[in-house]
């Protein structure tokens, strides 16, 4: 059964499609939901989620353009909703002051190789962002989303975007700095 027979089948509502679509997608979705969820029972969830959003909403997929690019957008879209949710919820209100002052820039002379780094690890530094900061460099780094649009579907304004990726960035470049120095003192 090629892709568009599955989808059709999926649409459809046949049982073994949708089992045979989530065990083809399920771990490229995962992975999706990793980058925007700080813990692995978090991105569990979205994951599910995700995959009864496109069983449900698979009839609006009209075929053009890759239906593994649809399925991105749907879980990046639920991942952004559950952002704005816990967002409302829970009023989360950042220390500027603190990451400001662990922002950390590397410095000229601090040269490594950042083949030093394993996946695991920069996707666990990504992970232990501030949830904000997390969303919004996923959304600038992964899903190719200008600061604009980025500002416009989280209801900020497009600096405050800018800012919280620059801000992401320097912390992401602390941490890497750390395990590398950490690495290369080991050798």
């Amino acid at each position: 059964m090629d892709d568009s027979q599955l989808i059709e089948a999926c649409k459809k509502k046949d049982r073994d499609a949708q089992k045979k679509l989530y065990e083809m997608y399920a771990p490229k979705m995962m992975g999706v939901c990793l980058r925007y969820c700080k813990n692995n029972e978090t991105a569990w969830d979205l994951l599910h989620d995700g995959f009864f959003r496109v069983f449900t909403h698979i009839g609006s997929y009209s075929g053009k353009g890759s239906f593994e690019g649809w399925m991105r957008r749907v879980f990046v879209n639920l991942a952004i909703e559950n952002y704005r949710r816990e967002q409302q919820k829970n009023r989360i209100t950042i220390d500027i002051e603190q990451i400001e002052s662990d922002a950390f820039v590397l410095s000229d002379d601090d040269s490594y190789d950042i083949g030093d780094i394993t996946h695991e690890e920069l996707l666990d530094m990504i992970r232990q962002l501030p949830k904000s900061y997390r969303t919004i460099f996923n959304l600038f780094v992964f899903e190719d989303m200008s600061h604009k649009e980025i500002g416009k579907m989280l209801g900020i304004n497009e600096s405050t975007s800018r800012s919280q990726y620059s801000r992401a960035r320097a912390i992401l470049r602390k941490k890497i700095n750390a395990i590398l120095k950490n690495k290369q003192g080991k050798r």
